[in-house]
């Protein structure tokens, strides 16, 4: 077997575990329903997202698969901020009783 292939799946086993266990920590760490429900809905969209990123990334044909980068990592930093805003804005609306 070539070993670019082996550290191909070797690299995305290790990618899913890894994303597996910090979505388990997100999740873990909240500190209320509301935020807790907020981390799963938000991990969910985000796993989706991701899938859907990688499926075109291998099912598009060259030049189409390197422009899918474009609207990818401006959007995903974008999500994060998002995210991490509202999360914040819950957690301070949990800490105040609300």
């Amino acid at each position: 077997m070539n070993p670019g292939l082996i550290g191909g799946i070797i690299g995305g086993v290790a990618g899913i575990i890894g994303g597996v266990i910090g979505t388990y920590c997100s999740i873990k760490n909240t500190n209320g329903p509301k935020e807790r429900n907020f981390i799963i809905k938000a991990s969910l969209i985000c796993w989706v997202m991701v899938s859907a990123f990688l499926v075109l990334l291998f099912v598009l044909p060259a030049p189409y698969k390197w422009m899918i980068w474009i609207p990818y990592c401006p959007l995903l930093v974008w999500g994060i901020n998002a995210s991490n805003r509202m999360q914040w804005k819950i957690r301070e609306e949990e800490a105040k009783g609300k």
